[in-house]
């Protein structure tokens, strides 16, 4: 059995979904294990939902890659690290391509895709859908945010620089009451929610006021942030929540009991650090 095949069997496999998720987390795994041969991870930090289902256990799946510079850097480039990770991939007999995702913006975010090309699945040469990740860099990141590293033992042993959970958290209710989907909501943000106040982790608060000052040119204190929070909990659909989320769920049916009460009374349970 190859590596690859080794750590696609750590997953269950049972349905075409599942098979989905499973390449899709073993793709992530060997981007870092080929952002950690670099220098890229003493400049920045990983963070979002797929850090938390790599190194933390979250039981949701998740298909983009976050990460964040240590500090600004107008001139950071993806391209610089595409070798790692095509390497990365041909060291276990995969072939990768990666785009640079073009700006139509001066953005302050560095995108890049990468599609697996090589599932040829049986003599008949039938592929399955293609594998294909985003992974994005915040170049222009709000400071202020701590960091720690985490291990990984597939495809070799190495660390992967993650921002630590307070802050995690941090950027989490950011995106939750700040997201601009429109009309679209992202159950996902609230799925994460309930994972860091269940597992009693503190939000570190001087770092959501700074995400929020840099990006939203506001300030709010705690008792604002409530009142946000209250309003957006009763103003969401939580029905559109659960049909969002379901996809990448381990066991669908923690949403059950998902409701607008439920989120209410689980909001005050937040700890502050």
């Amino acid at each position: 059995m190859s590596i690859y095949e080794q750590m696609l069997s750590a997953y269950p496999q049972q349905d075409e979904r599942q098979t989905h998720n499973a390449r899709i987390e073993v793709a992530q795994q060997i981007i870092l294990a080929g952002l950690a041969r670099s220098d890229f991870f003493s400049k920045a930090a990983f963070y979002g939902g797929t850090c938390l289902r790599i190194f933390h256990g979250l039981q949701r799946f998740s298909e983009d890659m976050d990460f964040s510079l240590l500090q600004t850097d107008n001139n950071f480039s993806w391209e610089t690290y595409f070798p790692y990770i095509e390497q990365e991939f041909q060291a276990l007999g995969r072939s990768v391509s990666i785009t640079r995702k073009e700006k139509r913006t001066l953005g302050k975010v560095e995108s890049a895709f990468l599609k697996d090309n090589t599932e040829v699945i049986n003599i008949q040469f039938q592929t399955e859908e293609s594998v294909r990740i985003k992974i994005e860099a915040d170049t222009f990141p709000p400071l202020g945010f701590a960091t720690e590293q985490k291990l990984l033992i597939e495809p070799y042993s190495f660390y992967t620089r993650c921002i630590a959970l307070p802050d995690l958290f941090a950027g989490k209710m950011h995106a939750l009451l700040y997201r601009q989907w429109k009309s679209r909501v992202k159950g996902r943000d609230w799925y994460d929610m309930e994972w860091y106040i269940r597992h009693r982790v503190p939000l570190h608060f001087a770092h959501l006021q700074e995400r929020i000052s840099q990006l939203n040119g506001e300030h709010i204190t705690r008792e604002q942030f409530e009142e946000l929070l209250h309003k957006k909990i009763t103003s969401t659909d939580i029905r559109a929540l659960r049909d969002d989320v379901l996809r990448f769920l381990i066991t669908p049916s923690e949403t059950d009991i998902w409701s607008t009460d439920y989120f209410l009374q689980i909001a005050k349970m937040i700890r502050y650090e």
